[in-house]
């Protein structure tokens, strides 16, 4: 059920994601493979190409669209801007959970050329696909809540999110002062995180290969169809000022919505923080099961958070088979529970996204109010073979 990629793709991200092993394959992950495998013989179940995703595509972009028209030409005060301000980053946050990242995965089509297309979504809303498949795709997916690894947990000095991360002494407010910076993320994202990957050459601190040609253009052309919708064409119409702060007011919406999302799914007192062997460059769970205990699901039941948010709040069910539609997420779901089951693999959810809130803000105070449960190990120094999957199927 695999979309083949190119074997210089391949190649290319293998040489550039840290390497580490993981713990032999116990049997589980092959069991699990065989029950969804199965599931995708009844014909009328595609894993991709699904018609849902299509009329989801065609719904999100035309309320994108139809929500900056009115914000650019009809709103007029403050109270038609703001409405409108928070909705068009609700739905830019839908864009990038229900359309690019499933084409970013392979798991919109079974046509590499409407994939690329799909992930291209997030060059019309400030971001880079190209960029986000080596920092998302790449490291996060293979190396999830691993310290060091994934580039997901490291948000500088700003914040502690990982028990291996250093503590300091201003961290015991992060999860008051963090909701806010999360805010910012999209703005920083912007103007600064992929210009900065582009010319260092580097994620956080890992390097990638630069784009070049087809990649590059798109990244710069992305950028510009990006400037123009938020600044250049609403300028025709409003003032310097007003133009900024509703774009300072969509940005900061979009990042709150993208924030909360992702952390929701790692960054909770149920996720675990697996560190490697560094003797032998190793962790010490298989793949599957790592990804199963670094991750947990929300709101399996709430049908209109999970088609708004792509299915993201069964990231168990993502992270295991990222390249099938997250449509067939919650039929995936019921076979990875029993499979846990079976197994004695802990299969952690909240039945509620408030009770993930919940966690999260926990989370954040027990690691602004204590100091190392462990020695955190030299990221560096670990730099062996690997035989990281990045998926199963």
């Amino acid at each position: 059920m695999q979309v083949n990629k190119s074997h210089q793709s391949v190649v290319l991200e293998k040489e550039t994601a840290k390497k580490l092993k993981f713990g032999k394959n116990s049997g589980f992950k092959t069991e699990l493979k065989r029950r969804v495998d199965e599931l995708f013989q009844n014909p009328d179940r595609k894993a991709r190409d699904c018609p849902q995703m299509y009329a989801k595509t065609i719904i999100l972009l035309f309320s994108f669209f139809g929500l900056y028209s009115l914000l650019v030409l009809v709103a007029q005060t403050w109270w038609q801007v703001i409405p409108l301000c928070i909705m068009l980053g609700v739905v830019t946050a839908g864009i990038g959970f229900g359309i690019q990242h499933d084409g970013a995965h392979h798991a919109y089509s079974d046509s590499l050329w409407v994939n690329k297309l799909m992930a291209m979504s997030l060059d019309l809303i400030g971001g880079s696909s190209y960029l986000w498949h080596w920092k998302h795709d790449v490291l996060h997916h293979t190396y999830s809540n691993i310290a060091g690894y994934d580039m997901d947990l490291e948000v500088g000095i700003f914040g502690r999110l990982s028990p291996s991360h250093p503590h300091l002494d201003f961290h015991r407010w992060q999860h008051y002062y963090l909701w806010f910076l999360y805010g910012l993320l999209a703005i920083k994202w912007h103007f600064y995180d992929d210009f900065y990957c582009l010319i260092a050459g580097k994620i956080g601190d890992r390097p990638y290969p630069r784009p070049k040609f087809s990649n590059l253009a798109i990244l710069f052309g992305g950028k510009l169809v990006f400037f123009a919708l938020a600044f250049a064409i609403p300028l025709q119409f409003h003032g310097l000022w007003q133009v900024l702060a509703s774009y300072g007011l969509v940005a900061f919406t979009l990042g709150v919505v993208l924030s909360v999302v992702f952390q929701l799914a790692h960054i909770v007192e149920e996720a675990d923080f697996p560190l490697p062997i560094a003797e032998l460059s190793l962790i010490e769970k298989d793949w599957a099961v790592h990804q199963i205990e670094t991750t947990v699901n929300f709101s399996r039941n709430n049908h209109l958070m999970t088609w708004f948010m792509g299915g993201l709040n069964f990231q168990i069910e993502h992270h295991l088979f990222p390249n099938i539609c997250h449509i067939n997420y919650p039929e995936i779901s019921k076979i990875v529970e029993q499979t846990c089951r079976e197994y004695g693999v802990s299969y952690n959810q909240h039945i509620s996204f408030w009770s993930g809130l919940s966690s999260h803000y926990r989370w954040l105070q027990k690691m602004g109010t204590t100091f190392r449960l462990f020695e955190p190990f030299s990221a560096r120094a670990i730099d062996n073979g690997s035989d990281a999957p990045g998926t199963i199927l």
